[in-house]
Formats: C-alpha cells, sequence, structure tokens
C-alpha cells in the first residue's frame, strides 16, 4: 500500500436528502480523498443535494437495491485508483468522524475489511437500537462467528472499510443485488483468508434515519442463514460456489478490467 493511501468514500444512497449533508460535513477532509455518491433511483433531492456538495454522483437507470448500489459503489472507487474504500450509510446513523480509525487497521497492514460495531461498546440499545434487532443481530452475528471462525461483536453494519487488495480479490459481483450482499462479503473475505478487524462506533436511531421494517428484517435474517449453509457446504466440499472460488478478475469483462483492476505491466513476470 502507498505510503499515503488514497481513501475513497462511498455511499449508497436512496432518499437520503434529509440527512446526506450532516454525514457529509461530519467526514474528516484531511483523510479523505474522494467521495462517490451512487444514488439508486431516490424519490426526493438526494441527487440534487450531492451534486451542491461536489460529491461525485452516479444515477442508476432503474433501482437496483442495496446490493446493487454496493457493486456500482466499489466498481467506480476501484475505477479511481482507491486504496481504501469506506462504505457509508449516507443517513446520518454512523458517525463519519470515525473513519480515521476505521481505516488505520488497513492502513498499517493489520487487516483488510474493518468492520464499525455498534455492539462492541456496549450501548446499542441506549443509542436507540429497538431490543428485536438487538436480538436478532447478535444471534445472527453469534451463528456467523460459529460457521466463520471470528469473534466478530457486529456482522451487519453499514459502516465498512476494505482494502483494495480484498475488493480486487472477491467476486462481490456475484453476490445478492439486496441487503445480504454484506453477509456475502464477509464470508468471502474469510473464504480468501483476508484478516477481519473491527471498531466501536456509537448507535444513532433517529426519525430521518432509514431502517429495514420488521417483515425485510425476517426475509434478511433467512437470507444470512443461506449464505451461511452455501459457504458450510462450499469448505465441506459437498456443493462448491464460485462466491468463495473465483476472483474478481475472472469475473469481470475484459473490456472493463484493466481500468478496474490494478495488473503488472505487461512483461513483468509477475
Amino acid at each position: 500500500m502507498p505510503q499515503i493511501p488514497k481513501v475513497v468514500v462511498v455511499m449508497p444512497a436512496y432518499n437520503a436528502a434529509r440527512t446526506l449533508e450532516r454525514t457529509y460535513n461530519d467526514l474528516p477532509p484531511d483523510i479523505v480523498d474522494h467521495v462517490i455518491l451512487v444514488d439508486d433511483v431516490s424519490q426526493d433531492e438526494t441527487v440534487e443535494i450531492a451534486q451542491r456538495l461536489g460529491l461525485k454522483v452516479i444515477v442508476h437507470v432503474q433501482n437496483r437495491g442495496y446490493g446493487g448500489n454496493q457493486k456500482t459503489c466499489y466498481l467506480e472507487a476501484l475505477r479511481d485508483g482507491a486504496d481504501v474504500v469506506v462504505m457509508l450509510h449516507p443517513d446520518y446513523q454512523y458517525d463519519s468522524r470515525l473513519v480515521p480509525q476505521l481505516v488505520a487497521p488497513i492502513v498499517e497492514g493489520r487487516a483488510d475489511l474493518v468492520l464499525g460495531s455498534r455492539l462492541l461498546g456496549g450501548h446499542a440499545l441506549e443509542g436507540g437500537m429497538p431490543l428485536w434487532k438487538y436480538v436478532s443481530n447478535r444471534f445472527l452475528t453469534g451463528v456467523e462467528n460459529l460457521a466463520f471462525g471470528q469473534r466478530l461483536s457486529e456482522c451487519h453494519t453499514g459502516f465498512r472499510a476494505y482494502s483494495r487488495r480484498l475488493l480486487e480479490t472477491i467476486p462481490f459481483l456475484l453476490n445478492s443485488d439486496k441487503f445480504v450482499f454484506d453477509t456475502e462479503v464477509i464470508a468471502q473475505a474469510v473464504a480468501f483468508g483476508f484478516q477481519i478487524g473491527e471498531i466501536p462506533v456509537p448507535t444513532r436511531y433517529f426519525a430521518e434515519a432509514s431502517s429495514v421494517n420488521f417483515r425485510n428484517s425476517v426475509i434478511y435474517g433467512f437470507s444470512t442463514l443461506a449464505v451461511i449453509g452455501r459457504y458450510l457446504l462450499d469448505r465441506w466440499s459437498l456443493r462448491r460456489s464460485p462466491q468463495f472460488r473465483k476472483s474478481l478478475g475472472s469475473v469481470l469483462s475484459r473490456y472493463h478490467a484493466g481500468a478496474i483492476l490494478r495488473q503488472p505491466p505487461v512483461g513483468s513476470g509477475q
């Protein structure tokens, strides 16, 4: 990694007009080099506000879902030369002032994926997290820890940092376009042998912040368990999955790979 890495923040956005500016204004300008907002067909003024703030804005032609939005985010960040990519929800639920702490383990070579955990400090309920969400989060994270061999306090956070090396390796384009995309990325990070770290972040729940309703949370929970099942079947060589075996380069079009991946010069022998 370069001595002074390029840190790019990506924001997967949908109807974030009420909270986007506050989220952006808290970003530390001495650490963040570039901000990319991908709008998933918002029905409010998200795009106009992002443009006024001077962000790089990409607007989807049609709604692609939370996972589909992130795919665009990471491809654009890699194309822009990011060394570290921070994924931040623009709904002000996460304290963007903590970006330096989030990226530090990656810059120092101690991790390739760092999660901003609302449960690590033990104050999630005080911050307004509903009890049912807290219980389901703890349960799913516990199951994931058992399956993935980790000791994480939370796997379900919208504040994450990735090394370029990880994003150039895992085939995230094969993942779901729905919320379970985040779980699939963690499973892929483990499958490819990347180190995962976490830092504590405060919990913010308020009226303007986006929140997944109970029905979608139930669907998400079962989808998470399905990812765990696929991962275990692959690890036990009972049913191999391209999600955990192919590299990003093998699923990218060769017409785009050169602009997205950092490839060694021809004839370098690497």
